[in-house]
């Protein structure tokens, strides 16, 4: 694998755009990382940041979610932004409870909104 640390970003739909200009404002810091995403959230960060190498896996619903947290298990992320939205009910929300459970055993740091990815990114940079 790359050396660069790996950073894992998922967006419900309803946070797709907030995803993007999260990306598109903080693309420089995202850049020293290895960039994992879901399908849909990974095609619209690359097209908000079309410099960013971000290697798409499946749509979240079709086991995009399952792709990143087997690599959570393995070590292979080693963070992850998941914008999530409260208000809408998912219907694969068994997968993302499992995904937020193994950022937790397996302590890396997670963010669940736009505010805690900020604070992350600006550790990042200031380390």
């Amino acid at each position: 694998m790359d050396s660069k640390r790996c950073v894992a970003l998922i967006a419900h739909d309803q946070k797709k755009d907030d995803m993007a200009e999260f990306a598109r404002e903080h693309q420089d810091a995202l850049s020293t990382f290895r960039i994992v995403a879901t399908g849909t959230t990974g095609g619209r960060v690359q097209d908000a940041c079309p410099k960013l190498d971000v290697i798409r896996l499946k749509s979240g619903p079709l086991g995009g979610d399952q792709q990143i947290g087997a690599m959570i298990a393995t070590g292979d992320v080693d963070m992850l932004i998941f914008f999530v939205d409260p208000l809408t009910s998912m219907p694969h929300d068994v997968d993302v409870k499992a995904l937020t459970r193994l950022a937790t055993v397996y302590d890396i740091p997670m963010a669940l909104n736009r505010a805690t990815a900020e604070r992350l990114i600006d550790f990042h940079i200031n380390r």
